[in-house]
């Protein structure tokens, strides 16, 4: 199989591609879960840090 003479290492590549489309797949179904919407004190504190930039 592609060379590989080791079943060890086969089974190695074959795990790193399980474990990446395992990834993918839940990077997709997870990708806006959990969105909060923004707070009050989220933007006091963003305006607070621009005026603190805007300073140096």
């Amino acid at each position: 199989m592609f060379g590989i003479q080791d079943k060890w290492v086969s089974l190695v590549y074959i795990l790193c591609l399980l474990s990446t489309i395992l990834c993918v797949v839940y990077g997709f179904f997870a990708w806006n879960k959990g969105a909060t919407e923004i707070k009050p004190e989220d933007k006091r504190w963003a305006a607070e840090e621009d005026k603190v930039e805007e300073k140096l």
